[in-house]
């Protein structure tokens, strides 16, 4: 029997189930499943457990969305990451059969779906799970879990979980990356090369003060890996300057008062975007696999000051490069972020506003759409080109 061939790009055209891991908060990997929605609006959403509020959905709000048996099963919609265990079996009992186009948003089980040769599947990966790979022990500690019998109960379930991750790794016929961090990380995990298209930020909802304030700002979770107190006791050491800190988490009861460091807590998003445009430099100190924060920092105008790993080496432009947005510092201490808030104050007049915005318009939701659909459009061609004979290599 010959392979059907799959319609040409056209999205009224196209049977297409997107496939997302779990539905909880409107973050950046939902803004992807957003984005790709705004793409092929027909497209019906599958997704493990949803437990987003009505109202709080976005583009969402509209979509037919089918869930996994983990969304009935008891104190699930509170609790649904006690399932974990099962997730690899819940996601593969989705029949996707009668769809053309799978197009997968994964930063943990999505891509394990189960296709077959006539379907096309692509995987945007925000990440391979951190914390059944380089990850496992960091995360074991910060759970109290790094020793006992919970603890080899757990590393075996990880240890199960990363023979999975690793095995469907193989399935998609193509996978994204949302930054050349992730497709090293997904080179070296799944051994296989990805595509890079960065992940959609909400430009329209910053833009720069008429005026500059006299404080840095960071914005981020207090986590352990997010370095959100070491950030506090760098400017508690430079008591001549103001930092302002937006987040919440465990780890703020650990960080020590200080008279220039205001912790604000969790902030509506206007509040923070405002606080942000009149911000002299955003600071960020964790490892991110993109960290679409530092986007919005340049989108309101605001220079970086980030750790130089991770996601920031795609967002920002660093001095002294023509047309900087942010500098980096290059390990992640208290010393070495004061040098670097220190250095910014010398060089502060380079970052101009104009540098900022054009940078940060590099990762507009319209870019991220014409991004991805020439991707799919490419990646339907040769799929097209492969079932009716013709030779195409993946």
């Amino acid at each position: 029997m010959s392979k059907p061939s799959l319609p040409a790009l056209d999205p009224a055209g196209l049977k297409v189930a997107i496939v997302h891991d779990w539905l909880h908060s409107l973050y950046g990997s939902e803004r992807v499943v957003e984005q790709i929605l705004a793409c092929f609006p027909q497209a019906e959403l599958f997704t493990l457990v949803d437990v987003m509020p009505k109202g709080a959905r976005g583009l969402l709000e509209e979509v037919t969305v089918h869930t996994s048996f983990i969304q009935n099963l008891p104190f699930a919609r509170r609790h649904f990451r006690h399932y974990l265990p099962l997730m690899p079996l819940a996601i593969e009992q989705f029949d996707l059969s009668r769809f053309d186009l799978v197009l997968s948003s994964s930063h943990a089980f999505a891509k394990g779906v189960l296709t077959t040769p006539h379907q096309l599947h692509l995987a945007y990966v925000h990440a391979p799970m951190r914390y059944a790979w380089e990850y496992q022990h960091q995360y074991l500690a910060e759970a109290g879990l790094d020793r006992g019998l919970r603890s080899w109960l757990l590393r075996w379930q990880l240890h199960r979980l990363r023979n999975w991750d690793f095995r469907t790794g193989a399935g998609p016929d193509r996978l994204i990356a949302n930054s050349e961090f992730i497709r090293q990380r997904i080179r070296r995990i799944y051994r296989r090369d990805a595509a890079v298209i960065h992940p959609p930020v909400r430009l329209q909802d910053f833009a720069p003060a008429p005026r500059k304030g006299d404080h840095f700002i960071a914005i981020s979770r207090f986590a352990p890996y997010k370095r959100t107190e070491l950030i506090c006791a760098a400017f508690a050491a430079m008591p001549d300057l103001k930092l302002k800190v937006i987040g919440e988490g465990a780890g703020r009861a650990r960080v020590r008062p200080a008279p220039n460091v205001e912790l604000l807590g969790t902030l509506p998003r206007a509040e923070v975007a405002r606080l942000l445009a009149e911000a002299r430099a955003l600071v960020f100190a964790a490892e991110e696999d993109f960290g679409i924060t530092l986007v919005e920092a340049q989108a309101a105008g605001t220079p970086v000051i980030a750790y130089g790993r991770g996601g920031a080496l795609d967002s920002i432009r660093p001095a002294p490069l023509p047309d900087a947005t942010g500098l980096f510092f290059t390990e992640q201490s208290e010393g070495a972020i004061c040098q670097a808030v220190r250095r910014f104050l010398q060089e502060e007049s380079r970052f101009t506003q104009d540098a900022l915005l054009r940078n940060a318009a590099r990762f507009s939701e319209e870019s991220f759409r014409e991004r991805y659909l020439a991707l799919v459009a490419a990646a339907l061609d040769r799929h097209q080109r492969r079932g009716s004979g013709s030779s195409s290599a993946r």
